[in-house]
């Protein structure tokens, strides 16, 4: 099996939300700001590339189905599919992906599983040979969100997701589409039933997804205004993270735009940091 990461379209969101209740004398010191407050955030998947003998890709991204006002409004930088372009670097096309896995169906993690916004055309899915991994209580949540969140979905998608025969609910630490080698664990601070998917190996790798978007989040009191429950999310991340470095397992980065991978360290004091960083990964072998 080979990874990869994978860049999409890249995003500006404002600091303080980014940073929850982390004053900005503490949280620029980590990524710098633009005239708007806003900081630079990356929407990076992951590929496997041979896990069991198929293609499997680990979220999509915002993408590009933003009409332009949208765009605008939610910070997306690129008007193409860049994630589309990040697969036809290595040689492959939507059609290639044999599953693609979705933590949840907030718009920045799913919003590439959509084809680029055209005036007049109706939203499409993309990867039409592919099987769409979603965890049951997240997909509730998308079926039915709560007055906070409704606007972090896509209308229509799960529809277009139910049409397509080829949606995999998952409830449980496995799938029978995925077997033994992709394990999932769950949190419900930032959104409920958020899934984090598991690459099992001598030196496994997890998809954080947005319990720990990148770096600074590592740091336990960090949390973002997005969050539904920051304090669960903390008891959340302290557990996660204990369990990840027992077990030698690397953390990949969704939104550090610096860094796809790194082990989780910790100091004399207890404090969580990370080391061995990866700004890239091209063709690593698990």
């Amino acid at each position: 099996m080979k990874l990869w990461s994978l860049l999409g379209n890249s995003q500006k969101l404002d600091g303080g939300a980014m940073f929850g209740n982390a004053p900005k004398a503490v949280w620029s010191r980590w990524l710098p700001t633009d005239a708007d407050n806003r900081v630079p955030l990356a929407c990076r998947a992951l590929l496997a590339q041979d896990l069991d003998g198929r293609n499997v890709l680990f979220e999509t991204g915002i993408g590009a189905f933003f009409e332009p006002k949208l765009r605008e409004r939610y910070g997306v930088v690129e008007s193409r599919h860049v994630l589309l372009d990040s697969l036809a670097a290595i040689g492959l096309g939507d059609s290639d992906i044999d599953v693609v896995v979705i933590s949840h169906l907030h718009f920045d993690h799913a919003g590439g599983l959509l084809a680029p916004w055209q005036e007049g055309e109706p939203e499409r899915l993309l990867f039409p040979k592919a099987s769409f991994v979603v965890g049951e209580e997240a997909w509730q949540r998308a079926c039915d969100p709560h007055p906070r969140d409704r606007a972090s979905f896509i209308p229509g998608l799960t529809d277009l997701l139910q049409q397509s025969g080829r949606l995999h609910r998952v409830e449980g630490s496995h799938c029978a589409l995925l077997g033994e080698r992709v394990r999932f664990h769950y949190s419900s601070g930032h959104t409920p039933g958020l899934m984090l998917a598991e690459i099992t190996g001598e030196h496994g790798v997890v998809f954080c997804s947005d319990l720990i978007p990148g770096r600074p989040w590592v740091h336990l009191p960090i949390t973002m205004g997005y969050d539904r429950f920051p304090e669960l999310l903390i008891d959340e991340k302290r557990q996660f993270l204990d369990d990840m470095l027992a077990r030698g397992v690397r953390l990949y980065f969704t939104h550090d735009p610096d860094c796809a991978m790194a082990d989780v360290s910790v100091d004399e004091r207890g404090r969580y940091g990370t080391r061995n960083e990866q700004q890239a990964l091209a063709g690593v072998a698990l």
